[in-house]
């Protein structure tokens, strides 16, 4: 083997490692949202988890990558740690088909149909398909384009494993390379190299492919094998481990079961493989080629998984004991970690939006009442939510602003436009609230008190303006396009009730000179309430252009009115009756 193997096996392993970026990044859009669907239904039935455990690492291809989004999520409170353990145990059985699809390298006949199996026979045809699928698909991120991106990623996948294989062909004659076998017939060596390759390409899939390409040699046996296949489990936890720094400690107790229940997998099984031959004849000496290297891959994830799978709260337990609970320990708003994910990233920023969202509406209602009765201590929690929900605005907006950047579905795209225009819109309804909590402080410092009339009308309007928040709020936590639709109508009546209440408030101005500076200041309080609602409108437009996207929102705007008058007006009467408060006061005149 000279220096221009060596170079062949790298770009090989390059190849093998792209590919499978290629082939799951495919593979993740083709799934999509169905996977976040998955998680929402698991409970906390430990089987449960574990087989969608196994399902999402099917999907993504990668145990590790499954890892780092379950640390994300366990960092940013979605998942209890108690669930991600069943995840973790099913990921490893998941990873197993990557070796399975791998040992189809390794099939000899010269039957046509068996032949037909090998990739090296199927992966060009199948590269051709892909990228005919990939130039045909009119959107750019179309499932089409996705499906075709997945074809190309296998084969390139498939190409690397070639290269890696031609390159050690010429070391099943080579007898330096016999003595350093010789080395592997020691099962800690064996062991310590799985891990080290591992760790270092941060890959078992393409560490497995790598071990597969040097037992088409010949010159593997079980023996030397069973260690590094063991090995290879222990090393992929780097993966998890790297992205557990920074973390929080429940976050940081997932890499530390991923890491216990591997090695505890390690320790059972290395011994009874080694020296159980002594009692029950099986493969030992005998040369191992990449079906057996499937074959032993997954007897040890799925034989380690059942022996460990009841133990699951005694491994909750070490990460507690290994992993303390700090104290101060900073909330996570959302964990970039989920940026590898698309789909379960935009999920979740739709979830904490929603927080956002709720503490948004607790501070307009605690800065209305303040209106009525101010309050210091009430004063000073409406200042810390405002702070709280500028940072929830800033990280949400970072964030979106980096997902944007990966490769997305039309539809993810528009997504996150949406939500970045809902969550400014949040915002500012905030602002409003802290605006008219400045006036409550205006009006205690100088003793100012509104008319018995001006707080009856100033109650309607309030009551119509909470009504479109909830409204909004609760449409945008599920989605409702039904409940969003709602929203326009109601809009329409805070305004109405509004300017009507200033017209009202005129006369009264006309009538009694001593209302004029407190007619100011009223009337910058239904300016904010009207804003609110004109931002919930915006939500609510969001909320319906995220789903008909290929509408502009004046359009949508007009259509929302337009579309049916005699309904959208029965709704507007309804709303209108119900905060009326006297006849006169939708009198014009």
């Amino acid at each position: 083997m000279d220096v221009f193997s060596i170079f062949t096996l790298c770009g090989g392993l390059a190849f093998f490692l792209y590919g499978m970026i290629v082939m799951s990044a495919g593979l993740e859009k083709i799934a999509g949202g169905k996977m976040e669907k998955m998680l929402e239904k698991m409970t906390s039935n430990p089987i449960k988890a574990l087989v969608l455990g196994a399902g999402i690492t099917i999907a993504v291809q990668s145990s590790s990558a499954v890892t780092v989004m379950l640390v994300g999520f366990v960092n940013s409170g979605i998942m209890k740690l108690s669930q991600a353990i069943g995840i973790i145990m099913g990921s490893n059985v998941g990873t197993t088909i990557t070796s399975w699809i791998l040992s189809l390298s390794g099939i000899e006949s010269t039957n046509f149909f068996i032949r037909l199996l090998k990739p090296e026979s199927f992966t060009p045809i199948l590269a051709l398909i892909g990228v005919i699928m990939i130039m045909m698909s009119k959107a750019n991120t179309s499932k089409q384009k996705n499906i075709g991106t997945f074809f190309v990623g296998f084969a390139v996948l498939m190409f690397g494993m070639g290269l890696m294989s031609a390159a050690m062909k010429p070391l099943a004659d080579d007898p330096r390379f016999a003595q350093i076998l010789t080395a592997f017939t020691n099962p800690l060596f064996g062991l310590l190299v799985g891990t080290v390759v591992t760790a270092v390409i941060q890959s078992s899939a393409a560490s497995v492919g790598m071990l597969q390409a040097l037992s088409m040699t010949g010159s593997v046996s079980y023996a030397m094998a069973v260690p590094i296949i063991v090995g290879q489990n222990i090393g992929t936890c780097i993966t998890a481990v790297i992205s557990s720094i920074g973390v929080n400690t429940n976050a940081k107790r997932v890499a530390v079961v991923h890491v216990a229940f591997n090695c505890l997998g390690a320790l059972i099984f290395i011994p009874v493989y080694h020296f159980g031959h002594y009692f029950i004849d099986y493969p030992f000496k005998e040369a191992i080629n990449p079906f057996g290297i499937a074959v032993v891959h997954s007897i040890f994830n799925v034989a380690t998984t059942i022996i460990l799978f009841p133990f699951a709260k005694l491994l909750e337990k070490l990460a507690l004991k290994v992993v303390k609970d700090e104290q101060d320990e900073e909330e996570v708003i959302i964990d970039e970690r989920l940026l590898m994910t698309p789909s379960f990233a935009i999920t979740q920023c739709y979830k904490v939006t929603a927080t956002m969202a709720k503490i948004t509406r607790d501070t307009l209602v605690m800065s209305v009442r303040m209106l009525k009765q101010y309050n210091p201590k009430v004063a000073e929690l409406i200042n810390k939510n405002e702070v709280l929900i500028d940072k929830y605005q800033d990280t949400l907006e970072s964030f979106l602003q980096k997902l944007s950047g990966r490769e997305l579905s039309d539809e993810d795209s528009n997504k996150i436009s949406q939500l970045i225009l809902s969550i400014s819109d949040f915002e500012k309804i905030a602002d409003h609230s802290i605006h008219i909590l400045n006036i409550a402080q205006k009006m205690h410092r100088k003793e100012w008190e509104l008319s018995p009339e001006t707080i009856e009308e100033l109650k309607h309007v309030v009551n119509a303006v909470k009504e479109v928040f909830d409204v909004t709020v609760n449409a945008f936590v599920a989605h409702d396009l039904n409940m969003a639709y709602h929203v326009e109508p109601l809009e329409q009546v805070v305004d109405d009730i509004a300017y009507f209440a200033k017209k009202n408030h005129i006369k009264r101005v006309k009538k009694d000179k001593s209302h004029i500076k407190r007619g100011f200041v009223y009337a910058e309080i239904l300016n904010d309430l009207e804003r609110i609602s004109d931002h919930c409108s915006n939500i609510a437009t969001n909320i319906i252009q995220s789903i008909h996207s290929s509408i502009p929102k004046h359009i949508l705007r007009n259509q929302l009115k337009e579309a049916d008058v005699g309904e959208f007006q029965a709704k507007v009467d309804a709303f209108r009756e119900k905060y009326a408060v006297e006849p006169i006061v939708f009198n014009k005149e």
